[in-house]
């Protein structure tokens, strides 16, 4: 989950078909290295981000996982949390190879627990990403910022210690009905970190009021 930040080295993805063989196991350190696209230099590190961060969120919003998939680390894949504060010890992450298979069952998977109860999440994935990935039309956020923490609640939000020196993306909404007077806001924070001069997407930590 670590990353090495060197802000001279800022690069954005050239997409390429050749990616569509990123190589996957089950454990992140045993994963083979495929990938084959060239970097390509930009000046601008938070317009890259900005591109990937849109980018990530159409896949996400037509429900493209063969198109997400290009965009995910290829060692360590993608960690997905319900809440802010992601939980090392207990955790999903989902693979390249592994992420439109998933996608196609209709079974329920285990993604952690729900806050206040402790009760574990078991839902399909098209359900789970429904309910804590993309439950609101996030691509049209009402504020997005690039390394820079919006929404906050009552429950603690250790990303930067997660991943420290990664890059990020939020993707906020203040609120959707005026009778919860702000408590029903969301927001979507999208984590990048480099490899081979790429940014991949290694998180998807959904945030929300919790008890």
């Amino acid at each position: 989950m670590f990353c090495t930040s060197n802000p001279l080295l800022v690069f954005t993805f050239v997409f390429s078909a050749a990616l569509g063989a990123i190589g996957c196991r089950d454990k992140p350190d045993a994963r083979q290295d495929r990938t084959v696209a060239a970097p390509t230099k930009v000046i601008n590190k938070d317009s890259t981000l900005k591109a990937l961060n849109s980018a990530v969120l159409q896949h996400l919003k037509n429900k493209d996982y063969t198109q997400l998939r290009t965009l995910i680390h290829p060692k360590e894949g993608v960690l997905v949390s319900p809440y802010g504060f992601v939980d090392t010890s207990d955790y999903v992450a989902i693979f390249a190879d592994d992420i439109v298979a998933k996608s196609q069952k209709s079974d329920s998977f285990y993604w952690g627990a729900y806050d206040g109860s402790g009760d574990s999440i078991s839902l399909s994935f098209a359900d789970y990403f429904a309910k804590f990935v993309y439950n609101a039309d996030f691509l049209n956020a009402e504020k997005m910022s690039v390394n820079k923490m919006i929404g906050s609640g009552n429950s603690l939000n250790n990303l930067q210690t997660v991943y420290p020196g990664c890059d990020f993306t939020e993707n906020y909404f203040s609120g959707f009905d005026k009778k919860y007077e702000g408590m029903d806001w969301c927001t979507l924070r999208l984590v990048f970190k480099m490899y081979n001069d790429r940014y991949y997407l290694v998180a998807l930590v959904h945030d929300q009021w919790t008890i």
